[in-house]
């Protein structure tokens, strides 16, 4: 056995044994509280998605968190993003304040699934990098997230190395009788930190076998006022904007900022748009049509915006377009009579997605624009068969992605404008991903079950690049066909009455996209990416053990330790192109990078959670999650990027029939410059000196139902206005917030 893996498994044997030691001194000490202050806790056994179908949670093998509606409207967060990062075991990286890239267990953008309504939203220019794709579904329509750790290829196929983000709208209700019903809801929000100005409302209605749902939201978030007080982990001022740019007179002007921590130039708004009908047909019969359209104005892209040089700022401009998401999928369900099967499933999709990105130069008139048009038309069926013991499901899924990448330079001062060099190829750009798989549950004895589940998949690419004029590469045409497999099994035994033990392992891949095989992309100033066509698929095994504890009194605690072997991982290293390691790009010489297969990377890590609900009333809830990640070389192990430093989070509430409140504390450590990835996408030119530092933040939420149809919210966030910034970001967190919401809700039969 060799040195890693041995350090591997007494890391994984350390940690599980702290973990054991501090359950049981929890459980002890919760023994130890007076009888008659303990109320009665009902276990509640959530139904969830992780293997595309309702089950319950004490039968999943992989880790599951769930934030439910009433979690998220008690939270008041302003974009999905900002939701999913109450979840310890999520983090969540912002380049500009409209956006929120999720990272699980070390994973991050194109190596995470995300998921809405069942539909997935990767697709070919998915980057590795760091994605704000996530925003595009509004949370004032969420009725749960639901995140599943590890990979998950064997159930949704590629890009779900690191686990699976999915985002569930609401669905319309049915009327139990013949009246109608409706129900409506209307709310309003305003924050201070970036003077946010949000309207959101819906509407259900519902007969016995029909019901339509609507929804619209409209934000208007300006630009994010950072916190003013040091950062007591770092002792002196870090992320100041101390100069902005304005055009005045047709020229360009750094102008002084006479308020540094405001952020100038980090302004956007959006807005969102859900219609989703159901219809019943027989007995057993549903038929579900979704339309869901997102869109915002331009976006600026703040950590570019803030890139100095010697005299200055390097750009004037630099923003995304609107990003426009539009999704339209139907489902259609229905009870077998006769036959193995006992109910079979079916849909088609369609999505149609707009990026781009707007970028010039201080001091240069010509304005560059790209933009990329991705179509992807997705189907599937499957075949579901249950028994009082045993679950098999057997389905088919493809998804067709296609690509036009356009770009064009406009010269402010002449006003004419022409083609430019593209992100990706100019040509042709396909991706097909497809694949069949089986899932299998059996309850092998009244208290222990086994799961299993394969993939064979097949994908292919085809890119075609027509102009070279911009830079001169080897080849002009780039094509894949790439079968892959996956599986995974797992086992979750009972033990005693309330006690979970949880033990598996699962593979998982990554096909190389159009973003891996054929981009080209200033990354930073003066590290140019360039294509490389011989990469091949990420592929990962992870095992995992989780032992979750839980009573009647109110006390849950789940732990998991996990392993994550990376084999093939796509790293951006330096690359010689053409025999050099250096091009002239953009008018200056750049060092020349590429995605490159890294043999060999790990990553491990643990996460623990403890909830108490034992006191009439009082809730009590702690989390910590630790990742650790390194890609092995033949001399020293360097690091790994996307590994977020050590997190946790503090949350004690009081709840009652009518009034929610709650503080709760979130930290996160130091991650040292030493830990980064230079040259990978860790963005150290966004940290300090030393690295990301350390923070903590003491937060207050309060909800009450004032009447039936009014419930007033309001909250403070970064109480003590500290000055921070999350790992890997480049825009400082908002300072202290004040946000005040209200509700108008109705529900007449």
């Amino acid at each position: 056995m060799n040195s890693a893996i041995q350090f591997n498994l007494h890391f994984m044997i350390k940690n599980s044994l702290a973990i054991a030691c501090l359950t049981c001194i929890s459980i002890q000490s919760f023994g130890q509280i007076a009888k008659d202050s303990i109320r009665t806790i009902e276990l509640k056994q959530y139904v969830i998605s992780a293997s595309r179908e309702p089950e319950f949670e004490q039968k999943v093998s992989q880790q599951i968190n769930i934030l439910t509606s009433q979690q998220i409207k008690n939270l008041q967060s302003q974009t999905t993003a900002d939701a999913l990062a109450s979840n310890p075991n999520v983090f969540i990286q912002k380049s500009q304040m409209g956006g929120g890239s999720p990272v699980i267990r070390g994973f991050e953008a194109s190596r995470i699934l995300l998921v809405v309504d069942g539909v997935r939203m990767n697709n070919l220019i998915f980057r590795s990098g760091h994605l704000q794709n996530v925003i595009t579904a509004d949370n004032f329509s969420l009725d749960r997230i639901e995140v599943l750790s590890g990979p998950a290829s064997s159930v949704y196929g590629t890009d779900a190395l690191g686990g699976v983000v999915h985002l569930i709208i609401r669905n319309p209700k049915f009327a139990e009788s013949d009246k109608l019903l409706v129900e409506s809801n209307i709310a309003s929000r305003y924050s201070t930190a970036n003077n946010e100005k949000t309207l959101h409302g819906d509407l259900n209605l519902g007969w016995k076998n029909f019901s339509s749902f609507t929804s619209f939201t409209l934000s208007d978030f300006g630009d994010l006022r950072g916190g003013k007080a040091i950062n007591p982990f770092y002792g002196k001022s870090f992320g100041e904007r101390n100069f902005y740019v304005s055009r005045i007179n047709n020229s360009d002007s750094l102008l002084v900022n006479s308020t540094p921590e405001l952020q100038v130039g980090s302004a956007y708004k959006q807005y969102d748009a859900v219609q989703k009908f159901a219809f019943k047909s027989g007995k057993s019969g549903m038929h579900k049509l979704n339309f869901q359209y997102s869109t915002s104005s331009d976006v600026p892209r703040y950590d570019r915006l803030t890139d100095p040089t010697a005299t200055g700022l390097k750009f004037a401009e630099w923003y995304y377009g609107p990003q426009k998401r539009f999704l339209t999928a139907y489902d259609y369900s229905q009870n077998l009579k006769k036959g193995f099967f006992g109910r079979i499933k079916a849909g088609l999709n369609f999505q149609d997605i707009e990026e781009s990105r707007i970028d010039r130069k201080f001091g240069n008139p010509k304005r560059t624009s790209r933009i990329e048009n991705v179509q992807v038309a997705g189907a599937f069926t499957e075949l579901v068969r249950e028994t009082e013991k045993q679950t098999l499901r057997l389905g088919i899924d493809a998804q067709f992605n296609n690509l036009k990448s356009t770009a064009t330079a406009f010269d402010l001062e002449s006003g004419n404008s022409s083609p430019t060099g593209t992100r990706y190829p100019d040509g042709i750009n396909h991706m097909l991903n497809s694949g069949l798989y089986i899932l299998h549950g059996v309850d092998l004895t009244r208290d222990l079950r086994l799961n299993s589940s394969a993939r064979l998949g097949y994908s292919v690419l085809n890119s075609t690049i027509i102009d070279t004029s911009y830079l001169k590469l080897p080849y002009t045409k780039i094509n894949q066909n790439v079968p892959v497999f996956s599986a995974s099994i797992g086992i979750v035994k009972q033990i005693e009455e309330h006690s979970t033990l949880r033990l598996g392992i699962s593979s998982g891949y990554r096909v190389p996209n159009v973003d891996d095989l054929s981009k080209i992309f200033e990354s930073a100033p003066g590290r140019i990416i360039v294509p490389n066509a011989s990469i091949k698929p990420e592929m990962t095994i992870s095992p995992e053990l989780g032992f979750t504890f839980r009573n009647q009194r109110g006390l849950s605690w789940e732990n998991t330790v996990y392993y994550t072997r990376f084999m093939d991982a796509i790293v951006v290293s330096p690359y010689q192109l053409n025999g050099a390691d250096s091009i002239a790009y953009g008018g200056e010489t750049s060092a020349v990078f590429a995605p490159q297969n890294k043999q060999k990377a790990f990553i491990q890590g643990f996460s623990s959670h403890l909830r108490i609900e034992a006191f009439e009333h009082f809730s009590l809830a702690a989390g910590v999650n630790y990742t650790y990640g390194r890609i092995e070389t033949d001399t020293t192990n360097v690091p790994l990027d996307h590994i977020p430093p050590l997190n946790a989070r503090l949350d004690m509430g009081y709840d009652t029939e009518r009034m929610h409140a709650g503080v709760f504390m979130v930290y996160n450590g130091w991650k040292r410059i030493a830990d980064y990835s230079l040259g990978g996408e860790d963005n150290q030119q966004y940290a300090t000196p030393d690295g990301m530092p350390a923070w903590y933040t003491l937060n207050l939420r309060l909800s009450y139902k004032v009447t039936n149809w009014l419930t007033v919210q309001g909250g403070i966030d970064n109480l003590l206005d500290t000055q921070y910034r999350t790992f890997s970001s480049g825009i400082n967190a908002p300072g202290r917030n004040f946000m005040l919401t209200l509700r108008l809700h109705s529900k007449e039969r």
